[in-house]
C-alpha cells in the first residue's frame, strides 16, 4: 500500500488519528472537516492536509481533489453524511476504494444495500469484544472476508472435543481451513503441526466460508450449537 491519495472527511479523533499515522506512513492526505473550531484545532498539526469544508458538497470533495483519490474514507458522526459521501466518490468519481464510518450498528444494512463497504461500526466492534468475553457456544466470529472469501472464528477447545489432546497435524481439519493462534493462560502462540492443543485453549482459525460447522464440531464438540 505505497504512495496512496486518501481523501478522509471528517477531523474528529478517529479521522485526525487516521490521517497522522497516515501521514507518517508516506501518503498524501486532504482531511475536510466542516465544523471551523475543529479544522482550527486540527490546522495547527496538519497543516495543509486539511481543509474547511462539507464533504457532502462536490465542490468541496473537488476542490480536495477527489478526482485523483485512490481511497475515500468518511468518518464524520453523521452516518447519512457518510452515506452520501461514499456514494458520490463510488458512482459520481468512480473511486474504487471506499471506507465509511457507521454511528449507529442499525444502520449497517442500509450501507451494504447501497454496496458501501466495507461499513465499519464501532459500537458493533465493541458489541463483538463484549461477547468475546463470554463466548456462548465457544465460538466467536471476528472477521469476514466476503470479497477476499475468508472468515476468521474463534473456538474454545471444549472437554468432548475430538481436537482436544491432539496434535494440530493429527486433527485432520477439512481443506481451506488453517489454526492461526492458540491462546493458553492468558498467552498466545502460532502453533506448529506437532503442537499439541488442550481442552480450554482458544484457537483462532482462518476458514472458507461454508466449513464452519465442521471446524466448530472439531473444537467444540457435543456442547456446540445444533
Amino acid at each position: 500500500m505505497a504512495g496512496l491519495y486518501v481523501i478522509i472527511a471528517g477531523a474528529g479523533k478517529v479521522g485526525w488519528n487516521l490521517a497522522r499515522e497516515l501521514l507518517e506512513k508516506g501518503h498524501e492526505v486532504t482531511c475536510i472537516e466542516q465544523d471551523r473550531r475543529r479544522y482550527l484545532t486540527v490546522e495547527q498539526e496538519l497543516e495543509h492536509a486539511v481543509q474547511y469544508g462539507d464533504a457532502t458538497e462536490l465542490w468541496v470533495l473537488e476542490r480536495a481533489g477527489i478526482q485523483r483519490a485512490d481511497l475515500v474514507v468518511a468518518v464524520t458522526g453523521d452516518d447519512e453524511d457518510n452515506l452520501l459521501i461514499c456514494q458520490v466518490a463510488k458512482e459520481k468519481y468512480l473511486c474504487e476504494r471506499i471506507i465509511a464510518r457507521v454511528n449507529n450498528p442499525r444502520n449497517l444494512d442500509h450501507f451494504k444495500l447501497l454496496g458501501i463497504q466495507p461499513a465499519v461500526s464501532a459500537t458493533d466492534l465493541i458489541l463483538r469484544l463484549i461477547e468475546h468475553e463470554v463466548p456462548r457456544y465457544g465460538l466467536v466470529h471476528l472477521l469476514d472476508l466476503p470479497e477476499e472469501r475468508l472468515e476468521i472464528i474463534e473456538l474454545v477447545v471444549s472437554e468432548d472435543a475430538p481436537a482436544a489432546g491432539r496434535a494440530v497435524a493429527e486433527m485432520g481439519l477439512p481443506e481451506g481451513a488453517l489454526v492461526i493462534s492458540v491462546l493458553r493462560n492468558g498467552s498466545g502462540f502460532v502453533p506448529k503441526a506437532d503442537t499439541v492443543v488442550e481442552a480450554g485453549d482458544e484457537v483462532l482459525v482462518v476458514l472458507d466460508p461454508g466449513i464452519e460447522q465442521d471446524i466448530t464440531a472439531q473444537f467444540v464438540g457435543g456442547n456446540g450449537r445444533g
